[in-house]
Order: C-alpha cells, then structure tokens, then sequence
C-alpha cells in the first residue's frame, strides 16, 4: 500500500504575519476542496493536498485565541526596543516566542485522511520530538495537562523544549509547533510561556552545551514527522503550494 505524499517545504526566514497567511491560503485550499468534494460523486473528487512547512521567524510573541494578555510582560515601547513584534493569533494554547535558532513546523493535513481525533494528532505531533529528543540522548517527555515536549517532568528541574499550539477545521489542521534549537532564550523572559509560571524554559544548544546543526536537527524531525504519520515527504517550492 503505498503512503499518503505531503508535501514539504523548509521556508526559510519567513515574518509571522507572511507565514501565517501563507498557511491560511493553503488550509482554505484543502477546506474548499472538502466542501466541494461533497457535492461530488466518488469518481468526481479531487484529492486534498497535505502540506508540512518548516520555517523560522523574526523574533515575534504570539497569543492563542484562548490565551491570557497578562501572560505577556512587555508593553509596546519595550518590545520595539528587543525587536520584537506581537500577535494574537487562531490557534489554541496561550502565548509563546518565535525567533532565530527556533525550528517551527506546520503541518496542513486534511486528518480525515489519517485519523480524526486532535489528541492523537497533537500526543503524534509530540513524539515526534520526542523521538528526535532521543537521537540526541535527551529523554523528552509529556507533561500532564500541558500540551508541548518537556525534560524531568515531575521534578522541580522541569522545563519545556518545544511548544505546540494547532487550529482546525472539517479536520483540516494548521499551526504546530517551536523546537527550540539554538534559541536565545532571554525573549522568554518577557512572558510568562504558555502562560505556566511555575517551569523553565530550555533548547537543545542548551541541554547539549553546544551549538545545534539545524540541517541536521530538520532532518531528523522531518524523518520522524513522515515515519510516525506514516506519510513520504516530497520537497515542494514554496510558489507550487497554492493553486495546485
């Protein structure tokens, strides 16, 4: 049996504001499809394109649609002054920091193809930096309650490496998560992360005590993304995603 394509494609350094519209555009490609499907017989319809995207942003605060203001501790004038921009966004989960050195990868998947169930998707989601966690000698982990990838859950020592927070709709996803790699972690200074005050923050550079070849850590994390979705990963210019 031969597996689902999704297509792939490594961004680059994108703004939040462009990357996001550039996956509104993709996920209402896949939505409309669906609608239209319906109204189709079988032999009619056309199937819906799954899209994984890898990009890394400015540095940038972002706010889920049921996330805490106050979880945000900068005002305007300090944000201008670290570079940094702010976003209320559609996703789920509360606020977060985007920046360099940080892989973030979003997924557009029509579930309906693999399995329509969101706890699954995101528990999915999470080994699969899990699993890349373990290539490095890291056991990462799940903590009860808190979406995301963590280290020592359960001790005082507990911190988060990599941060989720998806949207869907007719079981198409969009969002996803930040791996932290080689990120400046002082920008998580000015929040209080995914609006949990009681745990760290940390990256690999950190954990490792070494800078982190991103080549590489993409590599893995796309490895472990198409053998745990059980789907293959075909390299995509970004100006083919729309329309097709």
């Amino acid at each position: 049996m031969s597996r689902r394509p999704v297509r792939f494609a490594d961004l680059g350094s994108w703004s939040y504001q462009r990357a996001w519209d550039f996956q509104e555009s993709i996920f209402t490609e896949v939505v409309e499809r669906k609608s239209a499907n319906r109204k189709l017989s079988e032999e009619e319809r056309i199937a819906t394109h799954d899209t994984l995207l890898f990009v890394e942003h400015p540095h940038v605060y972002t706010l889920g649609k049921s996330g805490d203001f106050g979880n945000l501790l900068a005002d305007d004038e300090r944000l201008k002054s670290i570079g940094a921009e702010f976003y209320r966004t559609n996703r789920g989960g509360d606020i977060t920091y985007h920046g360099p050195g940080q892989l973030v990868g979003y997924p557009i998947l029509d579930l309906d193809e693999y399995f329509t169930d969101i706890h699954r998707y995101l528990r999915t989601l999470e080994e699969v930096i899990i699993a890349t966690l373990a290539d490095y000698g890291l056991s990462g982990d799940r903590s009860p309650g808190e979406t995301g990838v963590w280290l020592d859950v359960g001790t005082p020592f507990a911190r988060k490496i990599c941060a989720m927070g998806v949207r869907a709709s007719r079981w198409v996803t969009m969002h996803g998560w930040a791996f932290n790699l080689n990120t400046d972690l002082r920008y998580f200074e000015y929040i209080i992360p995914c609006g949990i005050k009681d745990k760290a923050v940390t990256s690999l550079q950190r954990e490792l005590g070494r800078p982190i070849d991103e080549v590489e850590a993409k590599a893995r994390v796309a490895g472990h993304f198409a053998r745990l979705f059980e789907v293959d990963l075909v390299v995509t210019p970004a100006d083919r995603l729309l329309g097709a």
